[in-house]
């Protein structure tokens, strides 16, 4: 479990300190902002999105280390996807968060797997599913 929480640590501090896809997308087509009114975290979600594949992706806003670190991680795993592909990981991401997911399951979402942990800390799993609900609610609108 140590071992674990530091592997946590490391992931968590590395997507918020350099944060890959926190910018502007040129040419984005989808774009939807959540936001967690309880905590003040917010993220708009911008997606560029051709032929049903995810070309390119990224976030900007504000929150706490989670929210961020989320967002950054799920655009790791959905960048490069079809919609369904991404719909399917935010699935999994939110089973993960009930304890629901299986080890296979939770291991397809690479290094966001790390934040199965969050499960026991109830008032954080609303910061890291955020950007994940962003994503559903983005493709169900659209």
């Amino acid at each position: 479990m140590e071992n674990n929480r530091s592997f946590y640590n490391e992931i968590l501090t590395e997507h918020n300190i350099n944060p890959f896809h926190k910018h502007e997308i040129e040419g984005a087509n989808l774009e939807l902002r959540g936001v967690n009114p309880s905590c003040g975290d917010e993220i708009t979600l911008k997606l560029k999105v051709e032929n049903d594949k995810i070309v390119d992706a990224g976030y900007v806003g504000d929150g706490c280390a989670i929210s961020q670190a989320s967002a950054d991680m799920m655009i790791d795993l959905v960048l490069g996807k079809t919609k369904e592909e991404a719909l399917n990981y935010a699935n999994i991401f939110l089973k993960m968060i009930k304890g629901e997911a299986s080890l296979e399951e939770i291991e397809s979402l690479e290094e966001a797997g790390a934040l199965q942990d969050i499960s026991h800390m109830p008032a954080r799993v609303k910061c890291a599913v955020l950007s994940w609900h962003t994503l559903e609610e983005l493709f169900d609108v659209e």
